[in-house]
């Protein structure tokens, strides 16, 4: 069982071993293909923060963003996407 906040099926992403370049496509393309109400754990090894802006400038309003860890050497935010959002 998950102990994130709004799903209990939620998929762990551990983008630490991807090169930069590759971090934020990957994310793009698993937020693309997530289903409305579904959510992921996207796990890194910095704040994510500049990603949430390009989200909300791509998706506005269309997803949720959730901290559960916040550093110093390990970031997990759980990533979903609204229901209203299909």
């Amino acid at each position: 069982m998950s102990n994130t906040p709004q799903t209990s099926d939620a998929n762990t992403v551990d983008v630490r071993m991807l090169v930069p370049a590759q971090r934020h496509q990957k994310i793009f393309q698993l937020v693309d293909e997530l289903q409305p109400g579904k959510a992921f754990v996207l796990v890194n090894d910095h704040d994510p923060k500049p990603l949430y802006y390009q989200l909300e400038a791509e998706y506005p309003g269309q997803f949720s963003w959730i901290y559960l860890e916040r550093g110093p050497d390990v970031w997990r935010v759980e990533i979903g996407k609204q229901k209203q959002a299909a």
